[in-house]
């Protein structure tokens, strides 16, 4: 049993509280990881704000880095001491995982949303009762995590914390849905709807691949200049003249629009910014989207749903890594840190848009 600090939501919709858990020691194939840093994601705080109250108390955290403490007897290729990134989980086992489609896992609920591991257990204990976690197989808003060994992707030491865990989920997302799913080729035009976390690493994986115009559109301003200074031709904003400006910088149309938005007008507007065989990449939770048919069968638009980016992590991490490692990627521009038990302020910071990507760090 390993005693931690995990901030814990007590109902659906609470801020989060800082208490003292105990985890259980890790299982055959489970690894115990001491968090050198968390990622805070939009996602952490929809799903905080519309959890079930009968899997409260909760620990939510989906963006963990860290180091190994202990492995599993069935744990192969970590040790203690490894520095890791953690992401989703996934079984391995299902015909998807079977197809390096690890997102799309059969059991991907039960192991990720269900407030505990897959058979129903959880892995933590608040004042001596069952505490829910298991947060897309980590629950990482705590000091320490039991992680299933498809979930823990060993990467370099030395690498700044803050740079690594948003790669489990946020930067992977966003970069994969452009480097997995829609494969631009050099010299096409992506626009970028939403400049957040999920929205930068978009945009910037679109630079890596020589795409051009990359345009952004977000409502805060600071948020437009960065996107310009990360590479962007033009960041605009969402007003009443965004379509006939996403034109005119698309010579008639965009060839790409990723969505991190959710938002059904703006999901809209992308259809109205494609070209004739233009691609839409969904990628933001959001709410129920109406179209004419007509609008996506006269120029023949094709939309993807994504998840994590179409990435397998193992395989895919190591290449984002190798992107930052190049200059391609420089996800540590997105980020601001805040120690660990300022979760609330982070949260705060990031739903006012004054900070894009928080992430919590540990001493």
């Amino acid at each position: 049993m390993t005693h931690a600090r995990a901030a814990v939501v007590p109902a659906p919709g609470a801020p989060f509280v800082v208490r003292d858990v105990r985890l259980d020691d890790p299982r055959p194939g489970e690894v115990l990881v001491r968090m050198t840093a968390t990622g805070v994601c939009h996602t952490d705080l929809a799903m905080r704000d519309t959890w079930p109250s009968r899997r409260t108390p909760m620990v939510f955290g989906h963006e963990g880095a860290g180091r190994v403490e202990a492995v599993g007897s069935e744990v192969t290729g970590l040790a203690p001491g490894d520095h890791v990134c953690l992401t989703y989980a996934s079984c391995g086992a299902c015909r998807q995982c079977a197809a390096d489609q690890p997102a799309y896992c059969r059991a991907a609920r039960a192991l990720n949303l269900s407030g505990g591991r897959g058979d129903g257990t959880t892995t933590l204990r608040l004042d001596d009762r069952p505490l829910h976690g298991g947060f897309f197989g980590q629950s990482s808003f705590a000091t320490h995590a039991v992680v299933q060994q498809r979930g823990v992707v060993k990467v370099p030491a030395g690498l700044p914390p803050e740079v690594v865990a948003p790669l489990g989920c946020g930067a992977q997302t966003g970069a994969g849905t452009v480097l997995n799913r829609l494969r631009p080729e050099p010299g096409t035009s992506l626009v970028v709807l939403g400049s957040g976390g999920v929205g930068l690493s978009a945009l910037m994986a679109a630079l890596s691949l020589g795409c051009d115009p990359v345009v952004a559109v977000d409502p805060v301003a600071t948020r437009r200049a960065l996107a310009v200074d990360l590479g962007a031709k033009a960041a605009l904003a969402p007003d009443d003249k965004l379509v006939a400006a996403l034109r005119d910088l698309t010579d008639g149309g965009a060839h790409h629009v990723v969505d991190t938005t959710g938002r059904p007008a703006m999901i809209r507007r992308a259809v109205e910014a494609l070209r004739p065989r233009g691609e839409l990449a969904l990628v933001g939770l959001g709410g129920e989207v109406t179209f004419d048919p007509m609008s996506l069968l006269a120029k023949g638009v094709r939309i993807h749903g994504v998840t994590e980016g179409d990435s397998d992590p193992a395989r895919f991490l190591p290449e984002l890594l190798d992107l930052h490692r190049h200059g391609h990627f420089p996800v540590e521009r997105l980020v601001t840190t805040f120690p660990f038990e300022d979760i609330n302020t982070a949260v705060a910071a990031m739903r006012d848009g004054s900070v894009i990507k928080p992430v919590l760090t540990f001493a």
